[in-house]
């Protein structure tokens, strides 16, 4: 029925809300909002009505929890960085048909969640920086997905996207994009030190894992990854513990997964953290390789081991 057609894992810095406006930081994150519009041009072309966001930045502490009213409109400030972020005009449309079948179906497939339409709930900056830019224009619709999950297993957070897959393909007349939206290592500069890092990574050790990462992720070994995965987003500081990398690996089938990343935007520093934009083709898997509920000791990590 319908189509995922495009999976991407993107960056949503409040610096790049920055860079649009007067002063020091105009113009510096200029490539990020360039991948952003790309990706967004290729989500257009491929006919995508819908952008479903694994938003890192909507915390969440029990189940997994679909913001799927009919539609968005406010100004936000960044309770974390309210100097960066603040009064951010948004507005698109939700889309509450597709989220309920993605709960529905993320339900039966043993991941409880629960799909919000008649809420108040305003999305979060990891959808409202990337739509910025990528939906200017209100052309998507927009769901966001919790994705900074406190207690929650990483396999389950694969099931959930794989289930979230399933639903779009068997039940959902349309076509849709999936995005991760957060960080590789997410390390923040510690307090003081924000201005020395602002285009750099924390640690020497965290920047050249982030591209070993990038590298197996180029190459395509996926199994390799989905293995290390628990342990990058504990000791590699991954942001929302890196639910959404593994909602996005979920979808494209976790170690089954047969392609490889295309960098949009480069790997760059931002606060002390890593920062990409990359696009993972979709292609044809059974979900074989998805892992069942809390079945593997490699994927029990629970977030809370970081708290």
């Amino acid at each position: 029925m319908g189509k995922l057609a495009l999976v991407a894992k993107i960056t949503h810095v409040p610096s790049i809300y920055l860079s649009e406006l007067d002063g020091p930081r105009k113009g510096t994150r200029q490539d990020a909002i360039d991948g952003h519009r790309e990706i967004g041009r290729r989500c257009r072309e491929l006919g995508v009505d819908t952008i479903v966001v694994f938003d890192t930045h909507w915390l969440v502490n029990a189940s997994y929890h679909i913001n799927c009213a009919p539609h968005f409109k406010g100004l936000y400030t960044s309770n974390e960085l309210p100097h960066f972020i603040s009064n951010l005009p948004f507005e698109f449309s939700g889309n509450p048909a597709l989220g309920k079948i993605l709960a529905k179906t993320c339900n039966e497939m043993g991941v409880e969640t629960l799909a919000h339409d008649a809420t108040t709930l305003d999305p979060e900056y990891g959808t409202l920086v990337p739509m910025r830019y990528m939906n200017a224009d209100q052309h998507f619709k927009v769901v966001s997905v919790s994705a900074m999950c406190t207690v929650h297993y990483l396999n389950d957070s694969a099931r959930l996207g794989w289930a979230m897959r399933r639903a779009v393909e068997e039940h959902y007349e349309g076509t849709v994009a999936f995005f991760a939206s957060g960080s590789l290592s997410h390390r923040f500069a510690q307090n003081g030190l924000a201005p020395e890092y602002a285009f750099k990574i924390w640690s020497p050790l965290l920047e050249s894992l982030d591209h070993s990462v990038i590298d197996m992720w180029k190459r395509g070994e996926w199994k390799k990854f989905c293995e290390m995965l628990p342990e990058y987003a504990v000791k590699g500081h991954g942001e929302g513990f890196m639910h959404d990398t593994a909602m996005m690996l979920g979808a494209l089938g976790w170690s089954g997964y047969d392609g490889q990343a295309e960098i949009i935007t480069p790997y760059f520093g931002a606060s002390g953290t890593g920062q990409m934009n990359a696009v993972f083709p979709v292609t044809a898997n059974d979900g074989g390789a998805i892992p069942a509920a809390q079945a593997s000791a490699a994927l029990g990590y629970q977030a809370v081991s970081r708290l």
